[in-house]
């Protein structure tokens, strides 16, 4: 291959080839030959000539009928040399597009010379236009959205199969017809407002839903452009149509997810403050009792019912904790198939008492189960047994609440495999169990859906439900692994689908703490109380008194590491740190006073979740707390 255009020379005689090439080798790359034959055996081995130049009266073949079978070989273009008493071949080859020039014998040089530039040119922009032409037909026969182009009066004159179809037709069926002729009439004032837009602004964008078979709704990118204006002063525009639903659904997902994710470190932060409040208000209800000996009766029901009301506080405190960041999970193997036949009598005699509380002679639910696999086995997944066997049961007692007519409900179990994750914030690729649970009830409008996930958000009558399930269910699931989808629409009931982690090898059990066997109490240690909260140490010194030890109290850690320097030679025995502190938290504290004290023992109290802070086998309890949980500590603490 050269840069420049190479012209093949046909003639029989040599004196006129050397005479051509002499005019015309400065600009070109000349190749040339005596015999037709030989020149169509040229064209058929090189794919680069741009420009033939050939005489007609050849003794092998006439240069008309050469140039005739060349033009089937390439794309050349060709310039007939002739006499005058030719010319009736040459009006033919012309009118049977066998040449595109010609110049009669003897030739003018420059005349001849300009006609091979102008040949050439032409070759290279018919060579530029084949080349884009080839370029947009695989653009249109590859592009995965679909593409249209409209000429000035707005009729499709080029439409690829998947804008087409848009329209329930083939390509040939769209050219020459407009957007409004082809469109559900429903579009058509979304389309109408669109190239208004387009004719003021030179472009427009804009995403619709589109009603589909079964009432199903998809949604559709448009974006329609001017393309320019040409030597007419016409004007011609792009259609480009995409479907963009799961772009939408993945987007939605992971909205929600970080609102989740949001409402989590809330939930965590808002169930931290209440749980030190809990821990005044249940310690101090316990110290009452034990120093009101002789109390009547109607104080001590009283003390008892403000403990009781306290407990109550603690565990709703423990359900957000669990939905924050759920820690209390034991993740092992579980047969789901056999979970779920195991649960099956619970399930219904939970359903029926269920709607025994309502109102009487409400229709009965029934309750079936069904797998994908005829031999009813699924791979082993990964997850904690009994937070799965609550959340099946919380969800067939929301699906009974939503049948107040009777109905069924049906629990099933198949194999999903995801191949990539589809957005940021989505499940990995792998392998997952997805358990099913649908009903036949009133289902919930997009609005309700969008916010069944959030911690209080209720749609049952004040005193039937505190709006947790829901969330533990997904707190629980997500940070074992999976994921929930709901899909529901009025009318139409619900379905709520567990997506859980295939499980391909043993998992320990996370955070959850082992069966110890009771330990000595020891009495008469010296134990520091260090918590930035007055009422939650006040508390804690309490209970230690109350347990024979002395407690000295510090607000915080810095006061903590003075005060151990300064019990010299007498340091404590145990340091009970509350994990969460301003200034020094109760991890760095323990971190300064193991390098300097490595004998004194630590105790973390916390009322958050997370103990990932913290060293693994550090020793946690947990707030709110009574007077033999945290003796039992103490004595974990003394004899580990």
């Amino acid at each position: 291959m050269t840069d420049r255009p190479v012209v093949l020379l046909v003639d029989d005689e040599p004196e006129i080839l050397v005479a051509l090439t002499d005019l015309l080798e400065d600009s070109f790359t000349i190749l040339s030959t005596t015999s037709p034959v030989e020149a169509l055996d040229i064209l058929a081995r090189r794919r680069d000539i741009d420009v033939i130049v050939s005489d007609q009266r050849m003794p092998e073949m006439g240069g008309d009928v050469m140039l005739a079978r060349a033009r089937g070989m390439c794309d050349a273009q060709a310039i007939l040399l002739t006499g005058y008493a030719d010319i009736g071949a040459v009006a033919a080859a012309l009118n049977q597009g066998r040449i595109s020039f010609y110049s009669h014998k003897p030739w003018d040089g420059d005349a001849l010379r300009a006609m091979v530039v102008q040949a050439a040119h032409r070759h290279k922009l018919e060579g530029e236009l084949q080349t884009e032409r080839m370029l947009l037909r695989g653009l249109l026969g590859n592009l995965r959205a679909g593409l249209a182009f409209k000429d000035p009066d707005g009729r499709f004159i080029r439409i690829n199969r998947n804008a087409a179809a848009f329209y329930g037709r083939d390509e040939a069926d769209c050219l020459g017809r407009r957007e409004e002729d082809l469109s559900d009439p429903a579009l058509l004032p979304a389309l109408h407002a669109a190239e208004a837009r387009l004719e003021a602004e030179g472009r427009d964008e804009e995403v619709l839903p589109v009603s589909g078979p079964g009432g199903s709704v998809s949604w559709r990118e448009f974006t329609r452009a001017r393309l320019g204006v040409n030597a007419r002063g016409e004007a011609y525009s792009v259609l480009i149509n995409r479907d963009v639903t799961r772009q939408r659904e993945m987007e939605a997902r992971l909205r929600q997810a970080e609102k989740m994710q949001a409402l989590g470190t809330m939930a965590g932060g808002i169930a931290h403050d209440f749980n030190n409040l809990l821990t005044a208000v249940m310690g101090s209800l316990e110290l009452a009792v034990d120093m009101g000996a002789g109390l009547d009766d109607r104080t001590t029901h009283l003390l008892d019912n403000a403990m009781g009301a306290a407990r109550r506080g603690a565990d709703l405190t423990r359900r957000l904790l669990n939905f924050s960041r759920p820690r209390d999970l034991s993740l092992q193997p579980v047969d789901v198939n056999a979970l779920l036949r195991g649960m099956h009598d619970l399930l219904v005699q939970g359903v029926t008492a269920r709607r025994r509380e309502g109102a009487a002679g409400r229709p009965p639910v029934e309750i079936g189960m069904e797998t994908a696999d005829p031999g009813g086995e699924v791979p082993l997944v990964r997850t904690d047994a009994g937070q799965l066997e609550l959340a099946l049961l919380n969800l067939c007692l929301n699906a009974s609440d939503a049948m107040p007519d009777g109905g069924g409900i049906m629990l099933s179990t198949h194999v999903a495999r995801l191949e990539a994750p589809v957005a940021e914030g989505d499940l990995p690729q792998g392998e997952y169990v997805v358990v099913s649970v649908a009903d036949q009830g009133t289902g919930m409008a997009p609005e309700t859906l969008a916010r069944i996930f959030e911690p209080f958000f209720t749609t049952k009558d004040v005193g039937r439900g505190t709006g947790l399930g829901l969330s533990m269910i997904y707190g629980f699931v997500r940070h074992a692994g999976g994921d929930v989808r709901v899909t529901s629409a009025p009318g139409q009931g619900t379905q709520v689908d567990l997506y859980l982690p295939v499980h391909r090898c043993p998992v320990a059990a996370l955070d959850r703490p082992e069966a110890l066997e009771p330990l000595p109490v020891r009495k008469g240690l010296r134990i520091l109380v260090v918590d930035d909260e007055d009422t939650v140490r006040t508390v804690t010194a309490g209970f230690l008194r109350g347990m024979g030890h002395e407690a000295i109290e510090a607000s915080g850690g810095e006061e903590a590491l003075a005060q151990i320097d300064a019990m010299a030679p007498h340091r404590p025995d145990l340091v009970v740190l509350d994990v969460m502190m301003p200034k020094m938290g109760g991890e760095e504290a323990a971190r300064r006073i193991g390098a300097l004290y490595p004998e004194t023992r630590i105790l973390f109290l916390t009322g958050y979740a997370d103990n990932a802070v913290l060293p693994e086998d550090a020793l946690v309890l947990r707030k709110p707390f009574t007077q033999a949980e945290l003796s039992g500590h103490v004595a974990r603490a003394m004899g580990g």
